[in-house]
């Protein structure tokens, strides 16, 4: 496939190029240049469209699908708490056939929105992977399965550093080979065993910390230690939240980790504060966005970079680039998973939207980045690309 006179964000630092030619092949953008001829390709004229890296969720938990909006007015520790929470109860006795229903809803309405890959942290063991599986069977969306091994310490256990059973140690090795790595609850839940435990890892591994308050004071509380200090015993990929991070801590984690996953929205509607991503960026790290629990907000990556960006200005009296925000939910992600995504560049995978540039809202394109990051939405998009392949829309 030739996409001819297509505008795109290109490469790293998504460079607006007004016009080009891409050839699209073995699922991957083959080359990308002025003048593309074959006649053996399909040809398509791009001219009224903008090509933009599909969008990567880089963390949801769309098990939740089924509970959205219940027990609205609840604290954090009893709607998502991994052992007391109401989440937990549902996700335990909900049937099965209901819940892959319900994921495979998020996981379509994720794809007419941009996004290509999601990053998700998947309760339930071994029989919960599967029942992700089972739900995107018939979608075509990238998904990265972190699973959850469902073993937790308390605070006296941690005090104590208890260490994990072999039992659940062979636990966690088949786990492992059925999934993409771990998506550990957090820190406050966990021996420092535990974590060495997980630091073994050789695949993904992706942990929650210093979410809230209560959290971060708990940590220090029970261990003398930050949340995100100890969630680095784990020896994490990419750590959560962070919304409560001090300098100390994101410096330690630019050292450390392949960079942070923000979920400024979800971190909002529990009414638990707004990351702070001028410190990040001060700091240097690598930041990626996350919709996080389905239950508490919709996966809609438009609608989490509109958020951020002016909540961010809201607060800080600071305009913040929008580019900033886009590559949040583009390349920084990509990079966090060391794979091949969330980008336009020859070698890369074909995994891409194409934005209708004569969209009523977005016309006229004065400032590409700042248009997709808090003016375009689902109607803006013609097609969505995955792969190489057209999976929604068509151009």
């Amino acid at each position: 496939m030739i996409l001819k006179n297509v505008s795109i964000l290109y490469g790293q630092n998504l460079k607006f190029i007004p016009s080009i030619d891409i050839l699209v092949t073995e699922n991957k953008f083959k080359k990308i240049n002025s003048k593309i001829t074959s006649k053996n390709d399909d040809i398509i004229d791009c001219k009224d469209l903008l090509l933009i890296p599909g969008f990567i969720n880089a963390h949801t938990h769309i098990g939740d699908s089924i509970a959205k909006d219940l027990a609205l007015n609840s604290n954090v520790e009893s709607k998502i708490h991994p052992m007391i929470g109401l989440k937990q109860k549902i996700l335990k006795e909900t049937p099965k056939k209901e819940l892959v229903h319900f994921m495979r809803k998020s996981a379509q309405t994720m794809l007419k929105k941009g996004i290509t890959t999601f990053v998700d942290f998947r309760e339930g063991e071994i029989e919960g992977v599967k029942l992700l599986k089972s739900a995107l069977k018939t979608v075509p969306i990238n998904a990265i399965i972190l699973g959850r091994l469902e073993y937790y310490h308390t605070q006296s256990q941690i005090i104590t550093n208890t260490k994990m059973p072999e039992s659940f140690k062979s636990k966690l090795k088949s786990l492992l080979q059925s999934c993409d790595g771990v998506g550990i609850s957090g820190p406050n839940e966990n021996s420092n065993e535990n974590l060495f435990e997980y630091s073994r890892i050789k695949k993904i591994v992706g942990i929650h910390a210093a979410e809230t308050v209560n959290s971060y004071t708990e940590s220090k509380k029970i261990s003398k230690k930050t949340e995100p200090k100890r969630a680095l015993l784990a020896k994490p990929t990419f750590l959560v939240h962070m919304t409560f991070a001090s300098k100390n801590d994101l410096m330690s984690i630019v050292k450390k980790t392949r960079g942070i996953v923000i979920c400024p929205r979800a971190n909002a509607s529990l009414a638990e504060g707004i990351p702070d991503i001028e410190l990040m960026l001060e700091a240097k790290c690598n930041l990626a966005i996350g919709t996080d629990n389905v239950m508490i907000n919709s996966p809609d990556m438009f609608r989490e970079m509109d958020y951020l960006w002016k909540v961010t200005m809201g607060l800080k009296k600071k305009r913040i680039d929008p580019k900033h925000i886009l590559k949040m939910a583009t390349v920084n992600a990509g990079k966090i998973l060391n794979k091949k995504i969330g980008c336009i560049r020859e070698g890369y995978f074909a995994d891409c939207i194409f934005i209708d540039k004569k969209a009523l809202d977005l016309e006229p394109l004065n400032n590409v980045y700042a248009s997709i990051v808090h003016r375009a939405s689902q109607d803006s998009i013609k097609a969505v690309m995955s792969g190489g392949k057209i999976v929604h829309g068509k151009i």
